[in-house]
């Protein structure tokens, strides 16, 4: 693996962590900067790397790094109610380098608003499942207090987010060019 690799991983692991420190509790899924972060990784990171990233945050977080919300970690916060999120921040990213496909060097603007919400959305439909499961509440009461309160929150932050990983992608493509 090459070094700038490595480092890109690191520093995108890094993001998501301070992404995550950014915490404001709103009942049992708290609002974080997590959607911002992981809109841009999806724009600027290869499939690989993205893949990689999210995946050893998930990992380091289980083994015990305060990498989570709240400086959480551990398995049982991937187990918990919210780790759906967690665990769904992966699967939403496989989707979203799979709709990005081989174009994730020059890709349009719809391709990346379209695989950034495929990401949310999947990462919505994994988090809610685990909260029904472990809270034993209904689809209703999930959706009231873990997805309708940060639908315009997190619209916004994906919004910035393919905006903020467009401008990187480009400053890079734009320095390997130099």
């Amino acid at each position: 693996m090459k070094a700038q690799t490595i480092t890109r991983c690191g520093m995108l692991i890094a993001l998501l962590s301070v992404s995550a420190w950014v915490t404001l509790p709103l009942g049992p899924v708290p609002f974080t900067l997590q959607t911002l972060a992981l809109s841009a990784l999806v724009i600027v990171a290869s499939p690989g790397e993205a893949m990689l990233s999210v995946g050893l945050y998930l990992v380091l977080g289980a083994a015990g790094l305060p990498l989570f919300s709240h400086f959480g970690a551990g398995v049982a916060q991937i187990a918990g109610p919210t780790g759906g999120y967690l665990w769904g921040f992966f699967v939403g990213t496989a989707a979203a380098q799979l709709i990005r496909g081989s174009h994730t060097q020059t890709t349009s603007a719809s391709r990346d608003y379209f695989a950034a919400g495929t990401m949310l959305v999947i990462t919505y439909l994994l988090g809610t499942a685990q909260l029904m499961f472990m809270m034993q509440i209904s689809l209703t009461e999930a959706l009231g207090i873990a997805v309708l309160p940060f639908v315009i929150p997190d619209a916004i932050k994906l919004v910035i987010g393919v905006r903020v990983g467009q401008a990187v992608r480009r400053a890079l493509t734009a320095l390997k060019s130099a």
